[in-house]
C-alpha cells in the first residue's frame, strides 16, 4: 500500500507561473486581453493592466468606434479599471493599442481559446 502513496501525482496549479511572473520585483508589466464566454455565442473582450495615466474613457470610446461594438469600463477591487468590449476583440484591440503607440507588442498577452 504504501507504494500506491508515492505514485500518486501532485496537485497542479495552472496560475502558479502567473503568479510567479507578477511576484518579481523587474517583472514588465503587461497588458492582459482575454475573453470570456457569456451564453452561446456571445462573449465579452476584457483589457486589464493599462498604464494609469491614459484616460480609460477616451480608449474605449475610439475602441467603441473602431470595431463598432459596446462597452464599458469596470471598476474592480483587485485588478482596478478593466476595460469590457462585447464580441471577441482579442486581435483588434491588440493592433489597435500598438498601432496608436499606447504600449509596444510584446508587452501584450492574448489570452483564450
Amino acid at each position: 500500500m504504501s507504494d500506491l502513496d508515492t505514485q500518486l501525482p501532485t496537485t497542479f496549479d495552472p496560475f502558479a507561473d502567473a503568479n510567479a511572473e507578477n511576484s518579481g520585483a523587474g517583472s514588465k508589466d503587461y497588458i492582459h486581453i482575454r475573453i470570456q464566454q457569456r451564453n452561446g455565442r456571445k462573449s465579452l473582450t476584457t483589457v486589464q493592466g493599462l498604464n494609469k495615466e491614459f484616460s480609460y474613457n477616451k480608449i474605449l470610446k475610439d475602441l467603441k468606434k473602431e470595431f463598432c461594438c459596446n462597452g464599458t469600463v469596470v471598476q474592480d477591487p483587485e485588478l482596478g479599471k478593466v476595460i469590457q468590449l462585447q464580441g471577441d476583440q482579442r486581435k483588434n484591440v491588440s493592433t489597435f493599442l500598438v498601432q496608436a503607440e499606447i504600449v509596444k507588442k510584446e508587452n501584450i498577452k492574448i489570452h483564450g481559446f
